[in-house]
């Protein structure tokens, strides 16, 4: 079955990636929610898809106290998400290599000591990341998020070499071969970000194992499963 999995909770009816937007989500009959993480100046894990928080700065640059009250933590997003599985995204561009580091050791030990309430898989553009995540807790699911522009193909074989059980490739770059490819190295396929109906659908038929979408009531229609 192709999973739905909200993206950034349900923001079509509330705030993106705040607890209200995951609680919606979840109410809607989404499997999965995806939400992004950022490290604060005092090492929290917060809840946000950008590096600025708007009228304050960069969130690694204030401290969690300073942070607006709608901006959660990892760890009640996760408690709040509870029983969809979450895809957590870490967002680490901007940082310099130690906080990075400190970021995914952080997610790693919150995803491992909460496993038995919520499945977590860890995704992130930033392969050096997945690996560091591993390194911490090699159980964990992780996930290579690529670009539009990158090759499925390759990004497939980068990510089973180095591990990683899943791919999270641009929706327009899934098709027949990749899917093969896909089910040969057991990796899991989950296409951001679809909204078309006729996509979703098209998409379940090469077999993804989820898709990432803002629409969630709308997936779910096209699956059939409204």
């Amino acid at each position: 079955m192709t999973e739905v999995v909200a993206h950034r909770g349900s923001a079509q009816l509330t705030r993106e990636n705040t607890l209200e937007a995951f609680v919606a989500a979840r109410e809607l009959g989404a499997d999965g929610i995806e939400l992004d993480v950022h490290l604060s100046r005092d090492g929290a894990v917060v809840v946000h898809h950008d590096a600025d928080v708007p009228g304050q700065g960069p969130i690694a640059e204030l401290d969690s106290s300073d942070l607006p009250g709608w901006l959660p933590r990892l760890e009640e997003a996760l408690e709040v998400s509870a029983p969809c599985w979450v895809n957590v995204e870490i967002k680490c561009e901007t940082l310099a290599n130690a906080a990075a580091a400190l970021l995914c050791s952080k997610v790693a030990a919150l995803v491992s000591s909460r496993r038995e309430l919520v499945p977590v898989v860890v995704s992130s553009f930033s392969l050096a990341a997945l690996d560091t995540v591993r390194a911490c807790k090699s159980d964990i699911s992780t996930a290579l998020l690529i670009e539009p522009a990158e090759d499925a193909l390759e990004a497939l074989a980068t990510a089973r070499g180095h591990g990683h059980n899943s791919l999270h490739p641009f929706f327009v770059s899934v098709d027949q071969a990749l899917m093969e490819a896909a089910e040969a190295a057991a990796v899991a396929i989950r296409p951001w970000t679809v909204d078309d109906p006729d996509r979703v659908a098209a998409l379940a038929a090469l077999g993804v194992d989820a898709v990432i979408t803002n629409d969630v009531v709308g997936a779910l229609r096209a699956l059939g499963r409204s």
